[in-house]
């Protein structure tokens, strides 16, 4: 399997970038569309029909398929031999930083739920506050890879 992983290596890691940034992508917009939805769409309105449908294909086409290509291809290069060095800290702190990105999924899906349900208790500004959470995630992450500062 090792040479397999070493062969294939930067077509992993291309795959893994693409999956990365589509990931991203989606993890940026839907809270956005949270704070329409919940700021200027009435319960039971056309708009607010509207905003479940973007929600539940943004999250169901694009965000779970990208998660998991994400992690497929991430954890493909996790185990190709020689290549991440588990003795220093900055993998650690990237994998913790994934696995709260990952939890920040689950919560957004949960937050789609709740919406589809006309239960959202949260107000515009709890998204708003909730858009910096990938931001933040993806700075540590990339400086983890890149930067490798420890």
């Amino acid at each position: 399997m090792g040479d397999f992983l070493l062969e294939w290596y930067f077509w992993i890691k291309a795959l893994h970038v693409m999956s990365v940034i589509s990931w991203m992508a989606g993890m940026f917009y839907l809270p956005r569309v949270f704070v329409y939805h919940a700021e200027r769409a009435e319960v039971g309105s056309q708009m607010s029909e509207t905003f479940k449908v973007m929600e539940y294909k943004l999250m169901r086409v694009i965000i779970n398929p990208a998660m998991i290509a994400t992690w497929t291809f991430g954890l493909l290069m996790v185990f190709t031999p020689g290549v991440i060095d588990w003795s220093q800290i900055w993998p650690w702190v990237k994998a913790a930083a994934v696995l709260t990105m990952s939890g920040f999924h689950g919560w957004l899906s949960a937050r789609r739920k709740e919406f589809a349900r006309d239960e959202n208790t949260r107000t515009g500004r709890a998204y708003r506050l909730a858009n910096e959470v990938p931001t933040l995630l993806m700075i540590v992450i990339v400086i983890m890879v890149i930067v490798k500062p420890f």
